[in-house]
């Protein structure tokens, strides 16, 4: 496959790449996924429907785990999650109460690092399914158009770079947002509630 094929092929799976990019590492896809509006490479509402989609998909994954796995998979596999009994433990006494402002503070805030636990916590707690979605998609519609925001107008930036640099400016500037969230992601977790 020579390079017009391969960009062919990258510009007619697009949607289904991004919608993809964000059911497995959402923030940085959200952003990125602005730039590429910005810069005319999709179009706003397919990559922002792709987008919801990823995210709420992805939070469903891990609340039906939660719902149908439970703490079998929480003490099996929880740790490579961040997912510990321990810590779900300590989520559950707080999560009864609570639970809508859990949810929706831990979409806003990417979970404080967290958002994988509280999600299964979720499930495992059987908040209603109904409840669960709607406060995922209200949250949801709130990150995913702050991040994409930001990603668009990174891209306006971008064009005030040369157009030889454009790419490595947006490498970088990616990179660093991953790096950034990933740091403060880790940082977050730490910290003790």
């Amino acid at each position: 496959m020579d390079i017009a094929g391969l960009i062919a092929l990258l510009q007619g799976s697009a949607y289904f790449l991004i919608f993809a990019g964000c059911f497995t590492e959402g923030s940085v896809v959200m952003i990125t996924t602005g730039v590429l509006v910005h810069s005319g490479f999709a179009a706003f509402w397919p990559a922002f429907v792709a987008l919801m989609l990823g995210d709420i998909l992805s939070d469903i994954m891990w609340y039906s785990m939660g719902r149908f796995g439970g703490r079998k998979f929480i003490n099996r596999w929880g740790y490579l999650f961040g997912a510990t009994p321990v810590l779900v433990e300590k989520i559950e006494h707080r999560f009864h109460e609570y639970h809508t402002s859990i949810l929706m503070i831990s979409k806003l805030t990417m979970g404080f690092g967290f958002a994988i636990v509280t999600l299964m916590t979720a499930g495992l707690l059987r908040v209603s399914f109904v409840r669960f979605v709607a406060i995922n998609v209200s949250g949801g519609l709130i990150w995913v158009s702050a991040l994409f925001s930001i990603g668009y107008y990174f891209g306006s930036a971008l064009e005030s770079i040369p157009a030889e640099m454009r790419f490595a400016g947006f490498l970088a500037g990616a990179v660093f947002m991953f790096i950034f969230l990933q740091y403060a992601n880790k940082k977050l977790s730490t910290v003790e509630w």
